[in-house]
């Protein structure tokens, strides 16, 4: 369990990384440009994060204070991701680059110190070490999708894709509840093809309902930061096609998704629309029917 949780925080810290590799060549002006999570910038994706992770060290140190804290949060309304961001809004982004950074390497430096089977409290149920870690991993690679869509630039995609697309696989009840509709009860089997070459897959060989495809074009449907329309996944069947058609990856209320581009986009692959919100499903190499208390309750 421990060297589990180990090989997690390397991920987490190798996407950290990635992020980095991005902010460090914004000029000023590049920190003010908006994104496509609807009236968000640049940098309101690395306050966001930097500000999460400092609730997530406070989760790990002092559940007590957190669960007050997130009672006086949420008390406000369930904007309250747009409401932090506003409050962050006029520091430079010298400012918020260091604060991601600092805040991102004491929360990493706690989870190597985390016992594993202790639960955390979040803004919903509370949940493993593993969840918590995954989250944070999975937050940095959407945030840092809607901060490259908005320079316009692409990055090459890895196998900690991986984490994401096991998210959005455990998701599927989760994103026919939060719909309104009963979950499925015929499998869905998913194959897709992993950055390095391998097949990652998931569910019976012989399901009727079935997605298969690159992984990358997977993790950002699921992420709901591109249409199925402007990806090569194939998806057959009718319990595939509707699940693919509202997956979502996080928690919280039904994301309206990104509409498809139009043929003359210049980014095929670009996309506006709703953000993502944070996360709370269980260990991702963990390939066990899901877990209810681990299934909700990121903001």
């Amino acid at each position: 369990m421990a060297a589990e949780l180990s090989v997690l925080v390397d991920d987490l810290v190798t996407e950290s990384v990635a992020l980095r590799g991005v902010l460090d060549q914004l000029g000023p002006a590049k920190w003010s440009l908006p994104t496509p999570a609807t009236g968000w910038s640049v940098g309101d994706h690395v306050s966001h994060l930097a500000y999460f992770d400092e609730m997530t060290l406070q989760s790990l140190v002092d559940p007590d204070q957190f669960r007050r804290h997130a009672e006086l949060l949420t008390a406000g309304g369930g904007d309250f991701p747009d409401r932090i961001a506003a409050e962050h809004r006029l520091r430079s982004g010298t400012d918020l680059l260091a604060w991601f950074l600092d805040a991102r390497a004491v929360l990493v430096n706690a989870y190597r110190g985390v016992d594993p089977v202790r639960r955390l409290p979040w803004y919903g149920p509370d949940m493993t070490p593993a969840s918590s870690i995954t989250a944070r991993l999975m937050e940095t690679w959407v945030h840092g999708q809607d901060i490259v869509d908005a320079l316009g630039v692409e990055r090459a995609p890895s196998n900690r894709l991986r984490h994401i697309a096991h998210l959005g696989i455990r998701a599927v009840p989760y994103s026919f509840s939060v719909n309104h509709l009963p979950p499925p009860t015929q499998p869905i089997a998913v194959h897709l093809t992993a950055p390095d070459g391998d097949m990652w897959s998931w569910g019976p060989t012989d399901a009727v309902d079935r997605v298969t495809g690159d992984a990358m074009d997977f993790c950002l449907v699921v992420t709901q930061r591109r249409h199925r329309d402007d990806t090569g996944l194939v998806v057959t069947g009718p319990i595939a096609q509707q699940w693919i058609a509202l997956a979502q990856a996080f928690a919280g209320p039904a994301g309206p998704g990104r509409p498809p581009q139009l043929p003359s986009a210049p980014t095929a692959r670009m996309g506006t629309g709703a953000r993502w919100r944070d996360t709370c499903y269980d260990n991702p190499n963990d390939q066990r029917s899901t877990r209810s208390d681990d299934d909700a309750g990121h903001p």
